[in-house]
């Protein structure tokens, strides 16, 4: 099987690294941009969409450019390798695909076009501190009631895609206008401002019928193989800051990959890389053509290896960069903060682990000496 890319893939990759590279390659300019509001650039934010990478994800009837998962992964590979923050994957990834999903053609055709346009940016509100948020029904329409808490880049989102406890049991999806809501934001791990979102009889439409927990799982799912294309492509810049940092820092006179164990250290980073893009690669084939069973077995295989990969490159990338390691000045914190983030974003590996194993009486059994 052929894993290579090809050309218009590649011109795709090459054409997010010279985007994203001008702006973040100073690692100083990415600090200054998330120490102020919003968290991200904004004009970033518009220069991808008039590139096509907003609507990447979407139908073309819907104001996207009908791609696939593989060349959405592509582009999370390079903002993960940068540490960008503007809300691809919150916004694109994650909300407009729920629109994607359960709108019909008109919200679709209205919130997605806007989303791939670089118009407006979209969160998703699902995460409750206490109690569920809960939809209401009138003659005036639906109404929402609760809090949600964190929501991912909702301080700036200009809507809302919002799960509700819905009065004949179950979730159902809704669109709200972010300023028809109390938002108090505050900074997350990437700059972009998380919130407190508090809906108090907030007027909101429906976004599909019924039930929509199914919807929201599968999405998630695909969510989950997306961050970890995000997190290998800051493993790998992880891995080649450090090792650049072997090659050239000196102690007793000589360059540190003078040192045996450090090599051995660093040629273990390496595997643990290379195991975790070829599961993520396989995960996002399957997110391509598989089933929604087989998407949710593969988003956890992938997302549990990615977890322990990230966790192991990430404090190799400092113990190896010994006490520059430790400064919020120097990078290698920042992938290692990004990487930890990304494994507590949508279910740590323990979350993964316990969901795999909550399956593993589907399998027959094997008999090896059969």
């Amino acid at each position: 099987m052929d894993f290579t890319y090809d050309d218009e893939q590649q011109a795709l990759r090459d054409a997010v690294r010279g985007l994203v590279g001008k702006k973040y390659a100073d690692f100083e300019n990415r600090r200054r941009t998330v120490a102020d509001d919003p968290g991200f650039d904004e004009d970033l934010w518009k220069a991808l969409a008039e590139m096509g990478i907003l609507g990447l994800p979407f139908d073309e009837e819907d104001g996207g450019t009908g791609a696939g998962p593989v060349e959405t992964s592509i582009v999370a590979q390079e903002l993960g390798r940068v540490l960008a923050p503007e809300p691809f994957l919150s916004s694109v990834v994650l909300a407009g695909g729920l629109v994607a999903m359960a709108g019909s053609d008109e919200q679709r055709a209205e919130v997605l076009g806007a989303l791939s346009a670089g118009e407006i940016v979209l969160a998703f509100a699902h995460d409750e501190p206490g109690e569920a948020v809960v939809a209401t029904d009138s003659s005036e329409g639906w109404s929402l009631t609760g809090v949600k808490e964190p929501v991912l880049h909702g301080a700036r989102a200009d809507r809302l895609v919002v799960s509700a406890a819905l009065p004949e049991g179950g979730t159902g999806l809704f669109l709200v206008d972010g300023s028809a809501t109390t938002r108090t934001g505050y900074a997350t791990y990437d700059g972009g401002r998380a919130a407190r979102v508090t809906f108090d009889a907030t007027p909101a439409v429906a976004l599909g019928e019924g039930d929509q927990s199914t919807v929201i799982a599968l999405v998630l799912d695909g969510t989950r193989v997306m961050a970890g294309n995000q997190a290998v492509g800051a493993m790998e810049v992880a891995l080649e800051t450090t090792t650049a940092y072997l090659k050239s820092r000196k102690q007793f006179g000589v360059t540190l990959n003078t040192f045996q164990a450090l090599n051995f250290r660093a040629a273990d980073m390496y595997v643990s890389l290379e195991l975790t893009k070829s599961i993520v690669a396989w995960a996002t084939m399957v997110l391509a053509e598989g089933t929604p069973e087989e998407v949710t077995d593969a988003a956890a295989r992938a997302s549990l290896q990615v977890s322990r990969a990230g966790r192991h490159v990430g404090q190799e990338a400092i113990q190896l960069h010994g006490g520059i390691g430790m400064t919020a000045e120097y990078s290698v914190g920042s992938y290692t903060s990004h990487l930890t983030a990304l494994d507590h974003m949508f279910g740590d590996g323990n979350h993964h682990v316990r969901a795999l194993a909550s399956r593993v009486g589907d399998y027959d059994e094997v008999d090896p000496l059969a």
